[in-house]
C-alpha cells in the first residue's frame, strides 16, 4: 500500500496554464499520475496536455471529481487558490508555491483543520508513491516501488536519500516533502501517524534540517507511539546561528532549531541518526535486518 496517493487517485491541477504547471502537468502525466481536470481562471475551454481546463475548482470537480488538487500558481493568489479547493471539497491539497506569507499560510492551515483537508506545503516538492503516480516536481527517476517511506523538509536532500536507496535496490512506499517554510500543513507527527498504519510501509526515513521544532516534536511522538524501524538525517550541523540558510524555515533562533538539539532528542528517542546522506542505506538495511529478527 501506499500513503496520501496511488495510482487511482484523481487529480486537479490549479495554475495548469502557466509555464511551471503546464510542464509539470505533462511530467507527472507520464508518470502515470490520473490527472483529471486543470484550473486557471478566465482560461476555461483550453487544453493543457489533454487535459480541460476550467475557471474554478468546483466547475471542474463537478465535471471531473476530484480527490486532490496540486497549486502551481503565484504566492500572492495561492491562499485564495487553496480556500477554493478547501471549499469545494477537496481533501488533500499540494503546494508547490514558495515564498507564501506565513499569515496566508496560517489561515490556510485553520481553514484545512476546520474542514477536514490535508494540506502539503507550502514550498514542497509534493509526494509521490514509486510506480503508481506523483504529485509534484520530483524526478521520478530516482524513486524505486518498495517498503520504505520517507518524511523530509529538503527537497533535494529527499532525492539524494532516495536516489541512495533507489540504487541499492531498497525501494520506497511513499516519500512525502512536508515544505521548507516556517509554517506548513503537515508536520513529520502528522505523517509518521499514517506511515505507521500503512501496512505496506516497513521503515521510515526521516529528513530534517535545523530551524523550527518539528523535528524535537517528531522525537517525542516516536518514543510513544512509532514500533517501526526510523533512521534520521539532520542537515545544517556547521550553520552559523541566527543565518538563515536556504529554506525560509532553516534559521536557528535563540537556540531553539539546531541540528544538535535535534539529534539530541532523536537519539533519545531511540532513533538512529547517520551523519551523511550516502549512510542510509546501511542504516536502513540493518534496521529492516533488526526488525525481521524481532518478529
Amino acid at each position: 500500500m501506499t500513503v496520501l496517493l496511488d495510482q487511482e487517485t484523481k487529480v486537479i491541477v490549479q495554475g495548469i496554464t502557466g509555464r511551471i504547471g503546464s510542464i509539470q502537468t505533462r511530467l507527472m502525466l507520464e508518470y502515470g499520475t490520473r490527472i483529471v481536470a486543470g484550473v486557471t481562471p478566465g482560461k476555461s475551454g483550453e487544453i493543457v496536455e489533454g487535459i480541460p481546463v476550467y475557471d474554478a475548482v468546483d466547475e471542474a470537480i463537478s465535471s471531473h471529481p476530484a480527490d486532490v488538487s496540486i497549486i502551481f500558481v503565484p504566492a500572492a493568489v495561492a491562499m485564495d487558490a487553496a480556500f477554493e479547493a478547501i471549499r469545494a471539497g477537496v481533501k488533500l491539497l499540494v503546494i508547490i508555491t514558495e515564498h507564501i506569507p506565513i499569515h496566508d499560510t496560517l489561515k490556510i492551515r485553520a481553514l484545512s483543520e476546520k474542514e477536514g483537508a490535508i494540506v502539503i506545503g507550502p514550498n514542497t516538492p509534493g509526494v509521490i508513491s514509486p510506480g503508481k503516480a506523483k504529485l509534484g516536481i520530483m524526478p521520478g527517476n530516482l524513486f524505486q516501488p518498495g517498503k520504505v517511506g520517507i518524511i523530509a523538509r529538503s527537497a533535494t536532500l529527499a532525492y539524494e536519500i532516495a536516489g541512495n536507496l533507489s540504487m541499492a535496490g531498497i525501494g520506497q512506499s511513499t516519500c512525502v516533502g512536508i515544505g521548507g517554510d516556517q509554517v506548513t500543513g503537515v508536520t513529520f507527527v502528522d505523517m509518521l501517524k499514517l506511515f505507521e498504519e500503512d501496512p505496506g510501509t516497513e521503515a521510515l526515513v526521516m529528513v530534517g534540517e535545523i530551524g523550527r521544532t518539528v523535528e524535537e516534536e517528531a522525537a517525542k511522538y516516536v518514543m510513544r507511539e512509532i514500533t517501526k524501524p526510523l533512521v534520521a538525517f539532520v542537515a545544517g550541523r556547521s550553520a552559523p546561528p541566527r543565518r538563515r540558510m536556504g529554506h525560509a524555515g532553516a534559521i536557528i533562533e535563540h537556540g531553539r532549531g539546531s541540528a544538535e538539539s535535534k539529534i539530541k532528542s532523536l537519539q533519545s528517542a531511540g532513533v538512529k541518526v547517520i551523519d551523511r546522506p550516502m549512510q542510509v542505506v546501511e542504516a536502513v538495511s540493518s534496521a529492516l535486518r533488526e526488525a525481521c529478527g524481532s518478529t
